[in-house]
C-alpha cells in the first residue's frame, strides 16, 4: 500500500493508456487529485472507467499536440502521452513524432507556467540496437535516424532535449525517466508487444510467434513497479542532472520468454519463427545503478510471479473471444503435428 502524502493537482498525459492507467490509480490511492489527459488515440477508457466514480478524478479528452489550457493550479505533470510499441507508433509515424516534440512542448509550457514539477517518460529505444551493455545513462546509443522505428527513437530523443534545454534556462523543473520494456494488466491484446502477443496466442491455442532467433534479450518490468518508480522520480528532492534508467535489470531472452508462457499456458501450441523487424534491438537490460542510489528503488515483482498475473487479466479481458479450455492430450497432439 502506498503511503498517502499531502493532496496535489497532478496531470497524467496519456493516463488512459497501460502504463499512464496505472498511475492515476496510484496517485488517486495516495489522496492526490488527478487529470487524466487523453486523445484515445491508443488509451482505452476501459482503463479509467472505474477511476471515474472517484471525485477527485478527472478526464480530459485532448491531443497533446493542441494548446492544453487548464484553469485548475497544477503541482505536478506526468508526460505518458505517446504511442508505444511499433505497431502504434508505425501507423501514424509524422503524428507520432509530433506527440513527442510539439506535445512535450506543450506540455513543458504548461508546467512552467503553473511552476509544476514535470516528469518526462522517455524510453529505452534511445539507445537504439545499442553496442554497450547492459545500457547506463551515459551511453548515447546508436539509433538509426532515419529507419521506420525512428519517429519514436528520435522523437523521445528530441523530448528529452527540451526538457533538458527548459531546465538549464530554469523555466522548468524537469525529470526525465527512460522505461525499459514493461507488462502487465491494462495491456492492449493488439499492441504488439511481446508478453501481450505472446500471451494472447497462447490463450488463443495458436502458435507463439518469434522475429528472428529469438536470442535477442529483453528485461521486463512488472507496471506496478515502474509505477512506483516514476513516483519516486518525481518526488525526489533534487532533479538528477541526466535521465534516469527505471527497468528490470534481469536479462531474459524472447525464446526463454515464449517457453515460460508454453510452460504456464496449456492451450499454448508450437512456436513459429518470422524475420526480424527493420532495427529490432539486440539485446536490451538497464543499468540501475543510477535508480537505486538516487532514489532507492529497484523493482520487486519477478517475472515469474507478474507473468501469470498479466496472463490471469487477459483471460477476464478476452473473455468470450477464448477457445474453450484443452482437452488432455490437445497440447501434445499440436506440438507433434
Amino acid at each position: 500500500m502506498l503511503k498517502k502524502t499531502a493532496q496535489k493537482t497532478i496531470l497524467v498525459a496519456g493516463g488512459a493508456g497501460f502504463v499512464g492507467s496505472h498511475l492515476c490509480e496510484a496517485l488517486l490511492r495516495q489522496g492526490h487529485r488527478v487529470i487524466c489527459l487523453d486523445s484515445f488515440l491508443t488509451g482505452n477508457i476501459e482503463n479509467v472507467r472505474a477511476l471515474c466514480a472517484f471525485r477527485e478524478f478527472r478526464l480530459v479528452r485532448q491531443d497533446v499536440i493542441e494548446p492544453i489550457r487548464l484553469s485548475e493550479a497544477l503541482d505536478r505533470v506526468y508526460n505518458l502521452a505517446s504511442p508505444a510499441s511499433p505497431p502504434q507508433y508505425q501507423a501514424d509515424p509524422i503524428h507520432t513524432m509530433m506527440t513527442n516534440v510539439v506535445g512535450t512542448r506543450n506540455l513543458l509550457a504548461l508546467a512552467a507556467e503553473h511552476g509544476a514539477t514535470f516528469l518526462q517518460a522517455s524510453t529505452s529505444e534511445v539507445y537504439g540496437d545499442p553496442e554497450v551493455h547492459p545500457q547506463s545513462e551515459d551511453y548515447r546509443g546508436s539509433v538509426n535516424c532515419t529507419g521506420s522505428r525512428a519517429c519514436y527513437d528520435e522523437g523521445k530523443r528530441a523530448a528529452e532535449a527540451l526538457c533538458f534545454d527548459y531546465r538549464r534556462r530554469g523555466t522548468a523543473d524537469v525529470r526525465v525517466a527512460r522505461i525499459f520494456n514493461t507488462y502487465g494488466p491494462h495491456m492492449r491484446a493488439d499492441d504488439g508487444r511481446i508478453v501481450s502477443n505472446l500471451i494472447v496466442q497462447a490463450l488463443k491455442g495458436e502458435s507463439l510467434t518469434i522475429y528472428g532467433s529469438g536470442e535477442q534479450t529483453r528485461s521486463f518490468c512488472y507496471v506496478s513497479d515502474l509505477v512506483e518508480g516514476l513516483m519516486a522520480l518525481m518526488e525526489v528532492g533534487d532533479a538528477p542532472d541526466g535521465a534516469v534508467n527505471l527497468g528490470n535489470p534481469s536479462e531474459f531472452t524472447v525464446t526463454a520468454l515464449a517457453h515460460l508462457v508454453q510452460r504456464m499456458v496449456p492451450s499454448a501450441a508450437g512456436i513459429v519463427h518470422r524475420p526480424l523487424p527493420e532495427d529490432d534491438p539486440r539485446r536490451r537490460r538497464p543499468d540501475i545503478r543510477r535508480a537505486r542510489d538516487l532514489l532507492g528503488w529497484e523493482p520487486r515483482v519477478p517475472l515469474s510471479e507478474g507473468l501469470p498475473q498479466t496472463a490471469a487479466w487477459f483471460v477476464n479481458h478476452l473473455a468470450g473471444s477464448l477457445p474453450p479450455p484443452a482437452r488432455p492430450g490437445r497440447r501434445a497432439a499440436a506440438a507433434s503435428a
